[in-house]
């Protein structure tokens, strides 16, 4: 038998890794760039968070805003556990962290790379590099794969895992296989708020905050951390993965309702304003430590309330104790525009998953075609979710394969 796999990323290379065949069967990568497991090399600030330490599917579940109806059989076949276990068996040792986030210890993802690469090579997999595909033939049962250098290859199984595009047109050969492509739009992005006084505090964070999209039922609480072009943070980042549809329609222009105390209510901030008057009336506001939050941050929402830095607490008048208690809970901001978190992008779109075996993730348009990784229409949150998905479809997809 003769495999080709379509993409030398994360599911790509985890599934060569996976396919242990006879000796006259041949699995041949083709990488449409000169580089393999690029997303890997660079995840995590160069760490590679490989999983997260839940095990629960159910609540796994609740970190992919899409796709969950094909991770239920993914995820069964091979959870967290089973990629912990994968790797620690083959020598690297792993650590998870407070947020649950899994990191090897070595902290390299290089560390990570170097072990799929090496079952990859004990499994004898033959790795092309700038090939990209440009169309799939089909010859009775197998399949001719056309490339943009004029080469081709015909291959008896054909397993695609090219990760996500930003560009609807990179799927057209998958098309052109009587697949429906839903059109791809970015996941995982932090927001833009422009010519607003919120950037000058670049580099202040929140560790417990509230975020709510307005006129949505979007909301996440979590780190959050102000950036010179707006805000980012797991709080921000966790919105923009469940919220992703309905903000490419609106073109990335709405507003976003912040409260810097988590989920304190305005009703709890006033009671604690009229308990500071009484019994801390005569310390200036400015230089109160009244909430936990950092210094620049409350001088910036004190002043944002037009409190001057000589008003003490006694001498708060109740406009501006009812404009302190909205900032707090209640601080909103017009996003005008996204921008990609670091050199993690991740889309949502890709391949119907409708349209593939969720048992197998073979194609059910074109037999002997599977899917595994981004390129279907799938997307997790940040916390190591993407990559699992990677793993678990890739596995599944490479153990169905050589059966």
């Amino acid at each position: 038998m003769k495999i080709a796999i379509i993409g030398a990323g994360a599911a790509g290379c985890f599934a060569a890794a996976n396919m242990h065949l006879g000796a006259a069967d041949t699995v041949v990568l083709f990488e449409k760039t000169g580089k393999a497991l690029q997303k890997v090399k660079v995840s995590g600030g160069g760490r590679c968070n490989v999983t997260n330490a839940c095990t629960d599917i159910k609540e796994l579940l609740d970190k992919y805003p899409r796709g969950r109806a094909l991770l239920q059989r993914t995820l069964h076949q091979f959870g967290t556990q089973d990629t912990r276990n994968w790797f620690e068996e083959r020598g690297v040792t792993l650590k998870a962290e407070a947020d649950g986030r899994v990191f090897p210890v070595s902290d390299d993802a290089q560390t990570i790379i170097d072990c799929i690469w090496q079952a990859m090579m004990r499994n004898q997999v033959k790795v092309y590099y700038n090939k990209a595909l440009q169309q799939i033939e089909r010859l009775g049962t197998a399949y001719k794969l056309h490339f943009a250098d004029g080469s081709s290859y015909e291959a008896d199984r054909v397993l695609i895992t090219t990760g996500g595009n930003a560009k609807a047109a990179a799927y057209d050969y998958l098309e052109a296989l009587g697949h429906h492509v839903i059109a791809p739009i970015p996941s995982l992005f932090t927001f833009n708020i422009p010519n607003n006084e919120v950037t000058q505090l670049m580099g202040v964070s929140v560790a417990d905050a509230v975020l709510k999209i307005a006129g949505t039922k979007f909301q996440q609480r979590g780190p959050l951390l102000i950036t010179h072009w707006g805000m980012s943070g797991p709080a921000v980042l966790r919105a923009s993965a469940y919220a992703a549809v309905e903000l490419n329609a609106c073109n990335y222009d709405f507003k976003i309702l912040v409260n810097w105390l988590g989920d304190t209510s305005e009703i709890e901030v006033k009671d604690e304003c009229a308990q500071l008057r009484r019994e801390q009336g005569k310390q200036f506001v400015w230089s109160s430590k009244a909430f936990d939050l950092p210094k620049r941050l409350w001088e910036y929402i004190v002043n944002k309330c037009g409190i001057h830095n000589q008003v003490r607490w006694g001498d708060l008048s109740a406009a501006a104790q009812h404009k302190l208690c909205e900032y707090l809970t209640r601080d909103t901001y017009q996003v005008k525009g996204k921008t990609t978190f670091k050199e993690e992008f991740v889309s949502c779109g890709g391949i119907d998953i409708q349209e593939v075996d969720k048992l197998t993730l073979e194609s059910k348009k074109a037999r002997g075609v599977y899917f595994a990784g981004e390129v279907l229409h799938v997307d997790g949150i940040t916390g190591g979710f993407n990559f699992q998905h990677a793993w678990s479809s890739a596995f599944v997809a490479a153990k169905h394969i050589v059966l």
